[in-house]
């Protein structure tokens, strides 16, 4: 029974003995893993870097779209500022704001860089962000700032995808559109009523938007050729009848035209 005891005591020993190495290698390290990390960038530093971006918000959201002087000054600053971190992701994001600068000096943004631009301003001020008010210790900064520098690119160069909806697209397809309801409103003033006139203008509206996605012209098209379909045959009150909704669905396709942003 003595030999049992002194068996378990000499494997106790051994097993100490064993685990000894390991015990004192995680007693070296877990003073290490309990600092917290020092910061990458001088406090005063990230502190201008935060300000900048709100005020960069700011600007975006009054007057960034119709004020390209006041918006190149707040790129300006991201960019000064990205150049006292040396952070080749902080540089980067800020060559790309540069180069939106430079184009809404010549030209209002389009869908895809507003969007851009909309989308960086509130993730960089995003209050429900625990982690925002790390500003450039963030944990996913560099992350984030390289998201947000291929979004900025691809929204600035053209399209090489055929057929991608683009400023350009929006408006040959508004002046086509206004053209072929100028004809169609033409042609239901003429007596007799130009019925084909009407039916073959509508066709080339409805081929028009089908072709770049344009859903809601696309069924408001779709109703007045229905209705044209309506004055062959048809009674003098049945076709004075269709010819005023036939105008009462132009008026609606003119006004969806007033609301595309070219």
């Amino acid at each position: 029974m003595v030999s049992g005891d002194d068996d378990l005591h000499n494997d106790l020993a051994a097993t100490r003995s064993a685990l000894n190495p390991m015990l004192d290698a995680m007693a070296s390290i877990l003073p290490w893993v309990s600092q917290t990390q020092s910061a990458r960038f001088p406090p005063e530093l990230n502190k201008r870097w935060q300000s900048a971006w709100s005020e960069f918000a700011d600007t975006w959201q009054e007057h960034g779209s119709t004020d390209p002087t006041r918006f190149r000054r707040s790129a300006m600053l991201i960019m000064s500022l990205a150049l006292e971190t040396a952070d080749a992701d902080c540089l980067a994001l800020a060559e790309s704001l540069a180069s939106a600068a430079d184009r809404l000096e010549h030209q209002a943004a389009n869908n895809r860089l507003h969007a851009s631009l909309q989308a960086l301003c509130e993730v960089m001020t995003d209050a429900s962000d625990k982690h925002l008010p790390q500003g450039l210790e963030h944990p996913r900064l560099n992350e984030r700032l390289r998201h947000f520098r291929e979004r900025l690119e691809t929204a600035l160069r053209p399209s090489g995808k055929p057929g991608e909806r683009s400023d350009v697209l929006d408006r040959l397809f508004v002046e086509d559109a206004e053209e072929r309801l100028a004809h169609m409103r033409e042609a239901l003033d003429v007596l007799p009523i130009d019925i084909y006139g009407i039916a073959e203008e509508c066709e080339g509206l409805i081929a028009h938007a089908e072709q770049i996605e344009m859903w809601g012209i696309y069924h408001l098209g779709r109703g007045v050729h229905n209705l044209s379909l309506q004055l062959y045959d048809a009674s003098e009150a049945d076709q004075d009848r269709a010819a005023h909704a036939i105008r009462a669905q132009l008026d609606l396709i003119e006004q969806a035209l007033r609301s595309i942003e070219c």
